[in-house]
């Protein structure tokens, strides 16, 4: 079941890194540590369809962290909700694929970029939903340096009082913020306690690993669930794992010649 994922993610990095490269900005290493995550989600979890974007009975998925579209955008272009082609439009004047997610672009639930407020939308919506009486999903995913942010404990309290037990968020734990390393800036460990104590059920996995992001987003709890997913920042690409200073910037023709071959 892993290798087509496996393959997805290939290129689902591959797409990443040049689109930036086209851009010439953006966040490559917050897009490469959740592609295994958001390629599980998009290509065998989650229930959509490209034809009907706004289908009421689809799975929703929200970035919380809003900084690393481009993944989303590659799952987007690669599930066949807009040609592939428009990944080159990145961040330019009139594009639907902003810096940032916006309701313009095919499959975006809600525009995010200032860090935590999605999720508090994800948490909204799954309450909306299960008034609905509606059997669809909410999957959100956070940054570890965003759940520093107070309103993402706000929606935590508020969905583990309601009960939500469609609502799963997974933090993409790459252990570095833009300020430098979260233990640094703000450690949040223990971290899986933490949401346990807000209600939640929650748990640890290695991010990368499909077996395990596949087993976890199973629903199989009366609560809200949170997935710790242990990641690598800029993983697949060799000079990103290696060096924070690039995690911020766009790839130069060299370096995404060399990523390409990393991910060849």
């Amino acid at each position: 079941m892993s290798e087509p994922l496996e393959s997805m993610a290939r290129e689902m990095r591959r797409r990443i890194m040049t689109m930036l490269h086209q851009a010439g900005s953006g966040h490559p290493g917050a897009s490469l540590s959740s592609v295994e995550i958001v390629t599980a989600l998009f290509f065998e979890v989650m229930r959509h369809d490209p034809a009907r974007a706004r289908w009421d009975g689809r799975d929703r998925f929200f970035l919380s962290k809003g900084h690393a579209a481009p993944v989303l955008y590659a799952a987007l272009a690669l599930s066949g909700y807009f040609p592939p082609e428009e990944l080159a439009t990145l961040r330019r004047a009139g594009s639907r694929l902003q810096g940032h997610p916006s309701r313009r672009c095919p499959g975006v639930e809600v525009g995010t970029g200032s860090l935590g407020q999605g999720f508090s939308v994800a948490a909204g919506t799954a309450w909306g939903l299960t008034r609905q009486g509606s059997p669809a999903r909410v999957f959100a995913l956070l940054g570890d340096g965003e759940c520093s942010e107070g309103i993402v404990w706000e929606a935590a309290l508020f969905a583990a009082h309601h009960a939500l037990s469609n609502l799963t968020a997974i933090v993409d734990c790459n252990g570095y913020t833009n300020d430098g390393p979260l233990t640094e800036v703000m450690n949040m460990e223990p971290f899986a306690d933490k949401w346990r104590a807000f209600g939640w059920d929650a748990e640890e996995i290695d991010g990368h690993d499909f077996p395990q992001i596949l087993a976890a987003l199973s629903p199989r709890s009366p609560s809200p669930r949170c997935i710790i997913a242990r990641t690598r920042k800029g993983k697949g690409v060799g000079y990103l794992e290696q060096d924070a200073s690039f995690y911020s910037k766009a790839p130069t023709r060299d370096q995404l010649e060399a990523a390409l071959r990393d991910l060849a």
